[in-house]
């Protein structure tokens, strides 16, 4: 009996040193259509990719990461900011080249949620890196000032986030 509870006790220990990740769940398209159609977009070899229907560029990568064109997939950590240090970031960024990107607003960070998806939420076939984590909106909350929208992108809902707080960040601008 002993060995029999050892063993239990050994193969639960286990499993909880295995780290474990979570997979991308979705909705399969017969059931819900894909609010972010593959079609809708284009991938560019510069690492941006240009959305069709609301005219927006975006960064395939989140910020901080560098894109391989090779692979496709992107390379190196996404950083962490509090939102001054994103707006800055999105006003000297050079990113591919273009000096006008920006902080997308709640709006524009919304139209590239996939919403039958979660874990996260967001065409990962468009853009590959994706956290399940916020990420940060230029847009600044009406009844608290030391507060901006953010979106949580494990289930694509919005919140509220003290601007100090380290969030990720998809910087965007409008294509010409």
């Amino acid at each position: 009996m002993k060995i029999r509870y050892s063993l239990i006790t050994f193969n639960i220990l286990l499993f909880l040193s295995i780290p474990s990740y979570a997979e991308q769940a979705c909705v399969e398209k017969t059931v819900t259509p894909s609010t972010t159609p593959s079609e809708r977009f284009t991938v560019n070899d510069n690492g941006t990719v240009l959305d069709s229907k609301t005219g927006l560029m975006w960064q395939v990568c989140d910020f901080g990461q560098s894109f391989d064109n090779q692979t496709k997939q992107c390379n190196s950590a996404a950083l962490q900011l509090n939102w001054q240090q994103a707006l800055s970031a999105g006003k000297n960024s050079d990113y591919a080249g273009f000096k006008d990107w920006h902080v997308p607003n709640v709006k524009e960070l919304a139209s590239i949620l996939e919403h039958r998806c979660v874990e996260p939420a967001i065409n990962l076939a468009v853009f590959t890196s994706a956290q399940s984590d916020n990420y940060w909106t230029s847009t600044t909350a009406t009844s608290q000032v030391d507060h901006a929208w953010a979106y949580q992108f494990s289930d694509g809902k919005n919140n509220l986030k003290a601007k100090t707080s380290d969030i990720f960040l998809r910087l965007v601008r409008y294509a010409k």
